[in-house]
């Protein structure tokens, strides 16, 4: 056992990442090291569009992956022949992107003979705070708020996840960034709308909490961010205070469905928050808060790991190195999903939360 152990802490693992609109690469160690890692943001390229463009996204992953890969090994002063294996994300994401970074990671595979190690970018979130925390183990009750994806899941193991809930709509991360554009505020939208909240009055516009005390354990906020649009569009608001009310908006909706999670399921001993809009400070006050209430250990990534990033991908390599020693890799073969649920089993739900 325990040299199953020191075998796995020894393992490095390069990791790639491309779902969206953030090119990455990083080398993590089994012992919880980041050795190098660089992330390239394509917001200049997006900006002018109030979004990401796909197309615009998957050229500029085309462009810089490459040379990216080789500054990493150059960082840790490494080749590539001196990892143990690539991880890469294989979905879900805009599958351009995620076709770029899949094919690279399987060139570099083949090429130096390691094992391929097909991610699932949700997997990396939901990892991801056991790479910045150590005593962080299993079970744990999981707030995934990333920008396509809103969702609480039971995180029982590597590969052992069962949701309790997502959204029937829109996710929150999608909610933040159509606030932002609706208050002229640009791209990326979330930490603008966190960063305008700070002038604005939270009780300021009455806006609905959508599904709140709901028998349903789902999240809904499409309407909220039509209540937005209607509240700007009135000229009766200033944009400070519509940024501040949208936030405790949600911030309400967040608490009452984890509430609910929490009086329905068995009780875990950790909360644990990832993916971008882990990154709002008020968000994760108000979990925090959550927790103590509950009695439960709080656990969020450094800010760094929130949004989207290679070192997340790497680190579910060795996750899934360190459960299965003797994995050989992913098949070559394996193709780049637009769509991949952490929990095939779940039931789907009415409206587009099939997506999640």
């Amino acid at each position: 056992m325990g040299s199953t152990q020191n075998n796995s802490e020894a393992r490095i693992i390069l990791g790639i990442e491309s779902s969206c609109d953030e090119t990455a690469v990083a080398i993590v160690t089994g012992d919880r090291t980041i050795v190098a890692q660089r992330i390239a943001s394509q917001e200049a390229e997006h900006a002018p569009y109030g979004g990401v463009v796909p197309e615009i996204a998957a050229r500029a992953h085309a462009q810089r992956l490459a040379p990216m890969i080789e500054a990493v090994l150059a960082d840790a002063g490494m080749a590539v022949g001196d990892v143990d294996a690539i991880a890469a994300t294989a979905g879900p994401g805009l599958i351009g992107g995620v076709m770029v970074g899949l094919v690279s990671g399987k060139a570099l595979a083949m090429a130096a003979d390691k094992p391929l190690i097909a991610v699932n970018h949700l997997e990396g979130h939901a990892l991801s705070p056991r790479l910045a925390d150590r005593e962080l183990g299993f079970p744990y009750l999981l707030l995934l708020v990333s920008g396509g994806h809103c969702q609480i899941l039971s995180v029982e193991g590597v590969g052992q996840y069962r949701r309790l809930a997502t959204t029937i709509d829109d996710a929150l991360g999608e909610a933040f960034d159509k606030t932002a554009k609706i208050l002229g505020l640009g791209y990326p939208g979330g930490p603008a709308v966190e960063q305008l909240t700070r002038q604005g009055d939270p009780k300021a516009v009455p806006l609905p909490r959508p599904l709140k005390g709901s028998k349903e354990p789902h999240f809904s906020f499409a309407g909220l961010k039509s209540a937005v649009m209607r509240a700007y569009e009135s000229g009766e608001h200033a944009p400070a205070d519509i940024a501040a009310s949208f936030q405790q908006a949600a911030i309400d909706c967040l608490i009452d469905r984890l509430s609910k999670a929490l009086r329905e399921n068995p009780p875990f001993p950790a909360l644990v928050v990832a993916g971008g809009v882990a990154a709002n400070q008020s968000v994760r006050g108000a979990l925090e808060s959550l927790a103590d209430t509950h009695t439960m250990r709080f656990t969020a990534p450094p800010l760094a790991l929130c949004t989207d990033n290679a070192a997340m991908i790497a680190w579910a390599g060795c996750e899934r190195l360190a459960m299965e020693p003797d994995f050989a890799g992913d098949p070559l073969d394996i193709k780049a999903r637009p769509r991949w649920p952490l929990d095939p089993e779940a039931e789907a739900v009415r409206g587009a939360g099939v997506k999640a």
